[in-house]
């Protein structure tokens, strides 16, 4: 289907953003500005640490490792065209530009809905099956892990990025959102999208409802196992392991479902999951993580150590 003679080939989308809020642009852009700032630190300090220090190399901070590295590039791949956005009054990105950014968004994003799945599985092993854990856990095991969740999500969405490059788009370019999302995008084409709406539902329900299945079942299984346990200390020590990683699923799938449920408020509420997720999980695994503080006090240590040296 080509576009009608009444009708011009989209090339370029416009993004509307925040235009009913131009009167508090100074004060969005400092504020989305410092929270760029804070999540590309903390996820980099994540990254870092875990690369760095001895007692982090351990699967589920290896995991956490790769869940910053995802958090990074999402809101890398939103916040900078969003900060230009806020000062222009909109945003001008090439219609292959704007399909490749959402590409890459749902990539990064439901990538963190498999990592946080292996990281609940982890959690399952540590308590269900402590003495077997080690060798349950070993290191090949988690790199087939994480690997194998990029390359499965990256195949999936590639088919169904395949199949949007062949639609048509006609007349209207803009988009009331502040980035390229899946369905304001799909509603701008021309084209008949029945077939991609239906792949879109297959392949959203295998990479976000099918993990958030996964996470409940192995949550049952480690109260049902915690509730077994006989020392009141186990029991603290239990919750205390999986206490930052169940805030971060909270965290995560409530934003998901705030918004599937609030399609009418759907751009502000979009922000929770691209902006405010990215910067809890720092927050979450710096301030009640005792291991990643310690790392932190020994980094710096390390830091002033050869800085004396010098």
């Amino acid at each position: 289907m080509m576009c009608e003679e009444n009708q011009t080939q989209v090339t370029q989308i416009r993004l509307l953003g925040f235009r009913g809020l131009q009167k508090y642009k100074p004060l969005l852009f400092i504020v989305f500005l410092l929270t760029y700032i804070f999540i590309l630190a903390g996820n980099l300090l994540i990254i870092l640490l875990v690369t760095t220090i001895d007692h982090l190399k351990t699967p589920m901070f290896y995991f956490l490792k790769h869940l910053s590295i995802a958090d990074f590039l999402i809101t890398s791949s939103i916040v900078p065209v969003m900060l230009d956005m806020i000062f222009v009054g909109e945003g001008v990105l090439p219609l292959w530009g704007c399909i490749m950014k959402l590409y890459f968004f749902g990539i990064f994003g439901i990538v963190q809905c498999f990592l946080i799945a292996v990281m609940s599985y982890d959690r399952y092993l540590a308590i269900c099956h402590p003495l077997r854990y080690s060798s349950l856990m070993a290191p090949d095991l988690c790199l087939r892990l994480v690997v194998g969740s990029w390359v499965l999500i990256s195949v999936l969405i590639s088919n169904e990025f395949i199949v949007l490059i062949q639609f048509d788009f006609c007349g209207l370019n803009y988009i009331d959102q502040f980035f390229c999302d899946f369905g304001p995008i799909v509603e701008l084409a021309t084209s008949d999208i029945s077939n991609l709406v239906l792949i879109d539902f297959v392949f959203s329900s295998f990479g976000i409802f099918l993990p958030f299945v996964f996470i409940i079942v192995t949550y049952c299984c480690i109260f049902f196992t915690i509730l077994k346990m006989s020392s009141a200390l186990g029991k603290r020590k239990a919750f205390s392991t999986c206490s930052s990683h169940l805030t971060t699923v909270c965290i995560y799938y409530g934003t998901l479902i705030a918004v599937y449920m609030a399609s009418n408020i759907n751009k502000y509420i979009s922000l929770l999951y691209t902006v405010v997720t990215p910067l809890m999980n720092p927050i979450i695994y710096s301030l009640r993580n005792k291991e990643i503080k310690r790392a932190m006090q020994k980094l710096i240590s390390l830091i002033y150590q050869n800085r004396w040296k010098r």
